[in-house]
């Protein structure tokens, strides 16, 4: 029945909206409507709980006269979603004297006294904003505490504590009501996601009292676990208790058991019929509310009422577990299964976490570049590194930034440290590839290279060989070893990316740059590779010295001569890249970096590498100098370099061919491979490489007597190759754009030093995000746009995807599904993520949007 003044009593068939009275009340309507023993309750929607904070407070005898005669009722907050918050439960309004003498005669006199000192308490904290240290109840709840908490009241406000059930009611809904629309309430809100303007609706209950006689008590119930998703009975009771004070007194003696258990008393052998009730609501929340929830109960002189029931709290792994099981037991569809469980949660499945509830000593803070986390012994370099993991020691490896000569060092170490760099540095978007925990940017720790040294902002020293812990989810460094979770790949977690896979319509292929990427990706079930960077092949020990070779070599020949050496290593790289990816597509990009990355730095690698050509350390030094750019990323690097020293992408081009004939030779899927031109920005670019390519693809079909096919195209990275894509895309089989180096050019930013400053442009909204890690759609998004619609007006069999690190982001592959893109490639293990978001994405546009359990 609706009632005046915006409040109703919740019925089965009363009009209770969540949109109008929030998820507290709707889920009460639920239970009431599935017979359960909920007291009465009254539910006050958004719009009279914002008018009560204004002053307007509605009929307090025609809502008060739904309850019994002497009406004893808590009132407790109902937010839109339980997520937001809202202001604390207050419980026993009505007490009064009057009432204190009426329950003592039929609950006890102690248990009147414990009620009424809790709303005075309450009442006095939340409504009159009085000293909760004046209120404490620290002795026993006997007469002298009651009336020294009435004293204390009047002294401090000056009149006597209220008698009148209304007038107490008109206050705790006034001070609920301005509570939730105050500055800091708001503030916190909007952390969690809510509007602005989100409303707050307050739900009147009647009170069951956990307190008096027999077995009266209070507990909460659920028959799964929050932290694996195993169906299993958890909860607690504590006798003469109320709401959810069996939660927050572990030690107390009057602490039963639900179930059977030897170490004392349990519901189940003192009230078997009222455990079996439990259980049989928990199994009508299962099955007709579609999802595990937690109940909230309380026995008055052993009888059951069922006062609430929220969703359980349960952590990434359980969520996982919970909705699969869901679906399998058919009481939720295989897509509302889905969409139940984020993509962003993944992460935590897919790695080593530290244990939420273990002791964090946190030494060092940064940006969190790639999940996971990993303890091991600090290393300062990567030849530390590589000589620890082969003593089988794991290492962190820290370092000022890291560079491409890092990489070996990166793969023999457990976790990564920089004290520079943002969010797709080097070392973040080598990690993430690696799947290594990885921190960067963490500015607060100074490295001391001659001492071996990191001192941390409050003063402490660690030396090589001290344990640290990598926190890559969190951004953290952490002393010593850490409690940790291990990764969830099992059942379940196949099962759901395997209902997703039949959902999403868009391609996900990886980056993997490695054989060891190659199985990754093939683990978690890409597609194809999407992008394998050669260059990362060059840096293996024995390949490097070849590759100096070739840069300190004067003449055409002398470089082919040096390359040589490595075209047989590059060729048994690409066949085992084919042998991984049984004919799934592989894009290999051909070489992308400048020469001088290759080179040593310092004095002490110089003479090293004059040491190994023989030559004069002043010809090495001349010749370092002579390669040095000024801005060497905007400079002889990509295309520009196979152009202009084109022996290292014949050499490339002709291992690529090569290893497609082996690896057809063994039988099984045909391979095609997809060889991918970098840092195009004119078609006659393109044009004099495919004249290249071609002619290689040519000659090694006349030497080996054997035909293959081919894919040439495009890596779209510069503004200009997205406005000229029409013209580029006529010479392309596909254009995959490259979005860190295309983000880096639209905002003229460099991505290794945008960490610097980039929080601060975010917290000051000059950016909404950080472009770097997630895809600016105004900006960038429309140089995509413009490049895929030209491209296919150039050519409409072109293949679109993008291969950046925004390829695994869910704002991304919508953006992407929605500019007609065929697929998104990522680093391995971001393809789950990558999968999931665009089984959300499309079962979204289905309209089979998961089933909403607001409590």
């Amino acid at each position: 029945m609706v009632l005046n003044r915006g409040f109703t009593e919740i019925t089965p068939t009363a009009s209770i909206d969540v949109n109008r009275h929030g998820g507290r009340a709707k889920c009460l309507q639920r239970l009431i409507r599935l017979d359960m023993p909920v007291p009465t309750t009254v539910a006050l929607d958004f719009a009279t709980v914002h008018e009560v904070s204004q002053g307007k407070l509605p009929d307090m005898d025609e809502l008060l006269g739904l309850f019994d005669a002497s009406p004893l009722v808590s009132v407790r907050p109902s937010s839109e979603d339980p997520d937001w918050g809202g202001p604390s439960a207050i419980l026993n309004i009505g007490m009064n004297d009057a009432a204190h003498r009426r329950l003592s005669e039929t609950h006890g006199e102690e248990a009147a006294t414990a009620l009424y000192l809790r709303f005075i308490r309450s009442y006095a904290i939340h409504v009159a904003r009085l000293d909760p240290d004046e209120f404490e109840l620290d002795g026993p709840s006997d007469t002298k505490a009651l009336t020294r908490a009435l004293t204390t009241y009047e002294d401090e406000t000056d009149e006597p504590f209220p008698q009148d059930p209304g007038a107490q009611l008109c206050e705790v809904l006034r001070s609920m009501a301005r509570a939730w629309e105050g500055t800091t309430a708001r503030l916190l809100r909007e952390a969690r996601g809510a509007p602005a303007d989100a409303g707050l609706g307050l739900v009147v209950q009647a009170m069951a009292i956990g307190l008096g006689k027999e077995m009266s008590g209070s507990g909460v119930i659920q028959f799964v676990s929050g932290q694996t998703g195993e169906r299993e009975l958890h909860g607690r009771y504590l006798c003469q208790s109320q709401g959810r004070d069996a939660l927050g007194d572990p030690d107390s003696r009057d602490v039963m058991y639900l179930a059977k258990d030897e170490r004392g008393r349990s519901i189940e052998e003192e009230l078997p019929h009222v455990f079996d009730d439990l259980k049989r609501y928990g199994e009508l929340c299962r099955n007709r509310l579609r999802e595990e929830m937690q109940i909230e109960f309380t026995l008055e002189n052993e009888t059951l009422y069922i006062l609430d029931a929220v969703r359980v709290q349960r952590t990434a792994r359980a969520n996982l577990h919970i909705s699969v099981q869901l679906a399998q037991d058919a009481i939720i569809s295989e897509d509302e299964a889905v969409m139940r469980v984020p993509p962003r949660s993944l992460p935590e499945l897919l790695h080593s976490q530290v244990d939420p509830a273990g002791r964090r000593d946190t030494v060092a803070q940064g940006i969190a570049a790639s999940p996971g986390a990993a303890t091991g012994k600090i290393v300062f370099s990567s030849r530390a590194a590589q000589a620890s993991a082969a003593q089988d020691e794991p290492c962190i490896l820290v370092r000022r930034e890291t560079t491409p000569e890092d990489i070996r060092g990166m793969h023999a170490a457990q976790a990564v440290l920089t004290e520079r760099g943002g969010i797709t540095s080097h070392a973040a978007v080598i990690a993430r590839g690696l799947g290594l925990p990885c921190v960067v940017g963490a500015s607060d720790i100074v490295l001391d290279r001659r001492k071996k040294t990191l001192r941390t902002r409050d003063g402490r020293v660690f030396g090589e060989g001290d344990i640290i812990t990598v926190d890559g989810t969190s951004g953290e460094a952490l002393a010593g070893a850490a409690q940790m979770l291990e990764p969830e790949l099992g059942e379940a977690f196949q099962t759901l990316l395997a209902w997703a896979d039949n959902a999403r319509d868009i391609g996900v292929r990886a980056n993997a740059d490695t054989p060891a990427d190659a199985a990754k990706a093939r683990m978690f079930a890409a597609e194809g590779i999407g992008l394998a960077r050669t260059e990362h092949m060059f840096f293996e020990h024995d390949r490097l010295l070849a590759m100096r070779e070739m840069i300190f070599a004067d003449t055409p020949e002398d470089r082919r001569t040096a390359l040589e050496r490595i075209e047989p290593m590059q060729r048994a790289d690409f066949r085992e890249l084919f042998k991984i990816m049984s004919g799934l597509p592989v894009t290999i990009r051909l070489f992308d970096p400048p020469l001088h990355e290759f080179l040593p730095q310092g004095r002490e690698g110089m003479l090293e590498l004059a040491d190994a050509l023989d030559l004069p350390l002043s010809d090495v030094t001349r010749r370092i100098e002579a390669l040095t750019e000024f801005n060497p990323m905007l400079g002889m690097r990509g295309v520009r370099l196979g152009i202009t020293v084109p022996e290292i992408y014949e050499m490339q081009v002709r291992a690529i061919f090569e290893a497609t004939i082996d690896a057809n030779a063994e039988g099984g899927a045909p391979v095609v491979p997809e060889i991918m031109i970098p840092l195009v920005s004119a078609m006659r670019e393109v044009e004099l490489v495919k004249t290249q390519v071609d002619a290689i693809a040519a000659a090694v079909r006349v030497e080996r007597g054997v035909d293959f096919t081919y894919r040439l195209g495009v890596m779209v990275e510069t503004p200009r190759a997205a406005l000229r894509a029409s013209e580029i895309a006529q010479h392309a089989a596909f254009l995959s754009f490259g979005t860190n180096d295309l983000t880096q050019m639209t905002y003229g930013l460099s991505r290794d030093d945008a960490g610097r400053f980039m929080g601060r442009y975010v917290q000051q909204k000059v950016y909404p995000e950080d472009p770097f890690h997630m895809l600016d759609i105004e900006g960038v998004g429309e140089l995509l746009q413009i490049g895929a619609e030209r491209g296919r007006s150039g050519n409409p069999d072109v293949t679109l995807a993008i291969c950046g690190e925004h390829g695994g982001n869910p704002e991304s592959i919508a953006f992407c599904r929605k500019a007609g893109f065929d697929y998104v490639s990522c680093s391995p293990f971001r393809v789950p993520v990558a999968r999931l978001a665009a089984a959300h994405l499309a079962i979204s546009d289905r309209g089979i949007g998961r089933a909403r359990v607001t409590r």
